[in-house]
C-alpha cells in the first residue's frame, strides 16, 4: 500500500466531529486548526455478511479516535473501515485551492484517448459519449456491466494503454498500486472519482491527473449522505468538482 503510506505519512492530525456511513457515501468531518472540513469516499461493504459479527467493531465511538487514527483505517482489509479511513485522509488534506483548476475528466480522456487505446477502470456515467470520441475504449469493472470486461484483465490491456483512467474506489479495495504499476511509463494516468485524495504526493506515483471533490457545505452533504444519497444528489447538496494537474 505504497500510495497510502505516503499519503499517511504527510498528513495533519485532527479533531474528528462526525462520521456518517451512508448507503453509498462515508463522509467524515475533522476539525484541524479551528477550521472543519469534510471528506467523502464511497462506502464499500462485505460481500459476505457474517451474522453477528460488527463491520465496525468501534461503532458509535469513531468520534473518541483521533484524525490519524481514523484515516489509518484506510488500510484495514474490512471494507467499511476502509472507506471510512479514507474519507478521513480526504478530510485531513490540508486544502490547496490555488492548484485546483476545473478540468473535466470526461474532456480530459477524449483529448488525450484521441486515436489511442484508453482503458477506463469504473463504470463512470460518461462511458457512452466518450467511446465515440476514442480509438478503443476498454471498461474494467468488478461487477462488469454489458460491454465491460472483469477488473483481472487489467494484466492484458493497461500495458498497451494510452489512456488509462483509474477510479479512485481502488484506494479503498486496495488495487490502485498493482494497477498503477500495469501502466506504461508513456501512459497518461488520471485518477477520478469523489474519493480521489487531491494531495500533490499522488504525483509521486506515476499519475498525471487528480479528478475529485470538495465539500463546501457540509451540513447539507452530510444529511443527504446518512439518506443513502448518490452522489448527483450529493454533489448538489455542496460539493464541488476539482482537478490537479501534475505540473
Amino acid at each position: 500500500m505504497k500510495v497510502l503510506d505516503n499519503l499517511l505519512s504527510t498528513l495533519p492530525d485532527g479533531k474528528i466531529v462526525q462520521v456518517c456511513i451512508g448507503s453509498h457515501w462515508t463522509a467524515v468531518v475533522a476539525e484541524i486548526d479551528g477550521a472543519r472540513r469534510c471528506g467523502l469516499a464511497s462506502s464499500l461493504t462485505n460481500e459476505c455478511y457474517r451474522h453477528g459479527e460488527p463491520d465496525v467493531p468501534q461503532a458509535g465511538h469513531l468520534e473518541t479516535l483521533s484524525g490519524l487514527e481514523l484515516a489509518a483505517m484506510s488500510r484495514s482489509e474490512q471494507p467499511v473501515l476502509a472507506s471510512v479511513g479514507v474519507a478521513a485522509v480526504n478530510a485531513l488534506i490540508p486544502p490547496q485551492p490555488a492548484a485546483w483548476v476545473g478540468l473535466n475528466a470526461e474532456e480530459v480522456i477524449a483529448e488525450h484517448g484521441e486515436n489511442k487505446t484508453v482503458v477506463l477502470i469504473g463504470h463512470f456515467p460518461f462511458i457512452p459519449r466518450l467511446r465515440a470520441r476514442v480509438g478503443e475504449l476498454i471498461v474494467l469493472e468488478k461487477r462488469p456491466e454489458p460491454g465491460d470486461l472483469p477488473a483481472n484483465a487489467a494484466f492484458n490491456v493497461i500495458p498497451d494503454a494510452g489512456v488509462v483512467a483509474i477510479t479512485g474506489t481502488t484506494l479503498i479495495n486496495h488495487t490502485l498500486d498493482d494497477l498503477l504499476e500495469l501502466c506504461s511509463p508513456q501512459a497518461h494516468v488520471i485518477l477520478l472519482g469523489p474519493s480521489v485524495p487531491l494531495s500533490p504526493i499522488l504525483f509521486d506515483h506515476g499519475i498525471d491527473l487528480l479528478c475529485g471533490s470538495v465539500v463546501i457545505d457540509i451540513e447539507p452533504v452530510l444529511r443527504t449522505v446518512t439518506q443513502a444519497g448518490n452522489f448527483p444528489q450529493v454533489h448538489r447538496a455542496g460539493v464541488r468538482l476539482v482537478s490537479m494537474t501534475h505540473h
